[in-house]
């Protein structure tokens, strides 16, 4: 399971990287090598294929970090009476809480599926690559998630755990 987690975060260190990286090209293409283009009456570079690449690092940049999040107890949480309940119910609680994240995560790998499915045959304007990859996030996102909620919920509370543990 360690490189099950690690793997992700490795990958969420590169594609932050590379995102950076490609709109820091888009910025000095079109603001720098446009005009200098334009000054030198020359072809200007094609700069049009940045966005794509940005959005589809954006999106799964998203969904792994989602999953991760989950895995980490990174998200939000508003405790407003599991300070009441006793360590049964918060046991209780825990598990459920980690069954509906585990569920939800099924329910966008499924859909994701069907979306790649559906715009396989489609591609990207400037890239011409497939839009499955684009929706291919969702699938990966909503597997890792539901596989790390599984791993939580198994893991029920005890001295060095309790359903209000969020990392900051």
């Amino acid at each position: 399971m360690r490189f099950v987690l690690l793997l992700p975060r490795i990958l969420l260190g590169g594609l932050v990287l590379f995102a950076i990286s490609v709109m820091l090209y888009g910025v000095f293409a079109r603001y720098v090598l446009v005009p200098l283009t334009d000054w030198m009456d020359t072809d200007p570079p094609n700069f049009f294929w940045v966005e794509e690449v940005g959005e589809t690092s954006l999106a799964w940049l998203t969904l792994i970090g989602a999953a991760v999040a989950v895995k980490e107890r990174s998200h939000f949480a508003l405790n407003l009476i599991t300070h009441r309940l006793p360590p049964g119910g918060l046991a209780v609680l825990h598990v459920a809480h980690n069954l509906i994240i585990a569920a939800f995560g099924g329910l966008i790998a499924w859909i994701g599926i069907k979306l790649v499915l559906l715009n396989m045959m489609l591609s990207s304007p400037a890239l011409e690559m497939s839009l499955g990859w684009l929706y291919a996030c969702t699938v990966v996102g909503g597997i890792l998630m539901a596989l790390y909620a599984l791993d939580n919920a198994r893991k029920t509370g005890g001295p060095e755990h309790s359903f209000a543990d969020v990392r900051e």
